[in-house]
């Protein structure tokens, strides 16, 4: 019989082995897709300038598309221009991906009833709570991300980027923002969080025990692309407005005269609406879902494997 003391310690090494096998597939995961994440990030900035500072309906511009952009790195910036910003991203999912997932399973066990499975409805609550939490955590390296990626435009326009690297951005924005200015943004990064755990969590964790259940597909690769592809639509859907938000809040550090471009969230949410339509909340949607769902496959796959591998039971 396995003393009290026993249990503790295997319940601390399976989190220890989920925490580093979180951390190891979210790496993977990041690295394969994070030429979109970029691409996405410049959708969404795309037109900011003119929403920021005028409130003149529907400006003059250029347009723009996903094609556009890719090329547009390429012949500037080359083919390693597309990662810029790369390790701040990987830094964040050291953190961000590790608290969401474990502490979904955290709470999804402290709950479940014995002789049957959560309800649809209890699910995604869970999966806001864990990824609320985790992004309170990881914002600071998210608002250093955004930061980077968007410094590529401003070397395109033939102007110095605000920061060298990682550190040079952390540096420099405690010293001109203060510490707190590395939560900027925090409030619609804390919403986009909720949002898009609550679809991609709870849809993946019940698609799979549907696919399972239905006798769909086993517990394998077909299982996970199925889910995968499901709860990334879904989070896309649900995410992309306070994704485009939190974009523009974290990238713009002050308008005109020093003052704050945007007083807070809804703000931003009004004047983007005003300006440019209220199809702009959904700038990037399809680098987004086009990230999103490989992203979430190439990690639940490495993540299952991995668990496999290690001993532990399916996610």
């Amino acid at each position: 019989m396995k003393s009290r003391g026993d249990g503790e310690t295997t319940t601390s090494n399976s989190n220890s082995k989920k925490i580093l096998l979180t951390s190891l597939s979210a790496m993977v995961a990041e690295t394969s897709t994070f030429p979109i994440d970029l691409i996405k990030t410049r959708l969404q900035l795309h037109g900011e300038r003119q929403s920021a500072l005028s409130l003149t309906p529907k400006p003059t511009r250029a347009t723009t598309n996903t094609f556009k952009i890719a090329y547009q790195i390429l012949r500037n910036d080359g083919l390693f221009g597309l990662y810029n910003g790369l390790s701040p991203a990987i830094l964040r999912h050291l953190f961000y991906t590790p608290i969401r997932i474990v502490g979904y399973e955290h709470l999804r066990a402290q709950i479940r009833p014995s002789d049957h499975p959560l309800s649809l409805s209890t699910k995604p609550i869970l999966g806001g709570i864990s990824g609320a939490i985790a992004q309170i955590v990881a914002s600071p390296a998210d608002l250093i991300k955004v930061r980077m990626q968007a410094d590529t435009r401003m070397v395109n326009q033939g102007l110095r980027p605000r920061y060298l690297g990682p550190f040079d951005a952390l540096y420099k924005i405690i010293s001109q923002e203060g510490f707190g200015g590395l939560w900027k943004g925090v409030f619609p990064n804390v919403q986009r969080a909720f949002l898009v755990n609550m679809g991609e969590l709870a849809c993946y964790d019940h698609a799979k025990h549907f696919v399972i259940q239905n006798q769909i597909a086993e517990d394998n690769i077909y299982a996970h692309t199925l889910s995968s592809i499901m709860s990334g639509l879904s989070a896309t859907a649900l995410s992309c407005p306070a994704d485009v938000v939190k974009t523009r809040m974290m990238y713009e550090a002050t308008g005109v005269d020093g003052k704050a471009k945007y007083q807070n969230s809804f703000d931003c949410l009004v004047r983007t609406v005003k300006i440019e339509g209220f199809g702009a909340l959904w700038k990037g949607f399809f680098p987004t879902w086009a990230r999103l769902g490989p992203w979430q496959f190439v990690f639940w796959v490495s993540y299952e494997k991995l668990r496999q591998i290690a001993g532990l039971s399916s996610f």
